[in-house]
């Protein structure tokens, strides 16, 4: 039986609410908690190959971790690694004349952000491959979400 809270009788998990609120809200969450090393060459590296221009967002990598928390919490229990997280972050690289190409995320700001979720323990490695959310994760992300829902429902009220 779920757990009744603040939401109205039932549990909030992060598919119940909207991803773009939900992202912001954890990014500003890691940002303001402190734990979050950036890495020397956030200032400067492009989030992919098919990029002209690095990010213009100074906190992009808050936002990219919260993302990814996100999608790893979303993927649970189908052991996903970083290819596959590469291939979301992925995009069409402009070629002039010639068609568009996609072409992959960077592996490199993927596995920076994961091993930031992990020391968080947010995320872990699964035995079976690839990555899977803890149950301090979840329970974090599971609060996020009901915070985002309740002020969610008092707008529309």
């Amino acid at each position: 039986m779920p757990s009744k809270g603040k939401s109205g009788g039932r549990s909030v998990s992060v598919r119940d609410v909207p991803p773009h609120d939900f992202i912001s809200a954890y990014a500003r969450y890691l940002k303001k908690s402190g734990n979050v090393e950036l890495p020397k060459w956030v200032d400067i590296v492009k989030t992919s190959h098919a990029k002209e221009l690095p990010p213009q967002d100074p906190d992009w990598f808050f936002t990219r971790c919260a993302s990814l928390a996100r999608k790893v919490y979303l993927d649970d229990g189908r052991h996903t690694g970083i290819g596959k997280y590469k291939k979301v972050y992925g995009s069409k690289k402009r070629r002039g004349s010639q068609p568009n190409k996609f072409v992959s995320g960077s592996g490199s700001i993927i596995r920076a952000c994961l091993k930031q979720l992990a020391k968080l323990k947010v995320v872990d490695k699964d035995p079976k491959g690839g990555r899977k959310i803890t149950s301090t994760g979840q329970r974090d992300l599971d609060r996020i979400a009901a915070q985002i829902h309740t002020k969610l429902r008092s707008r529309i009220a």
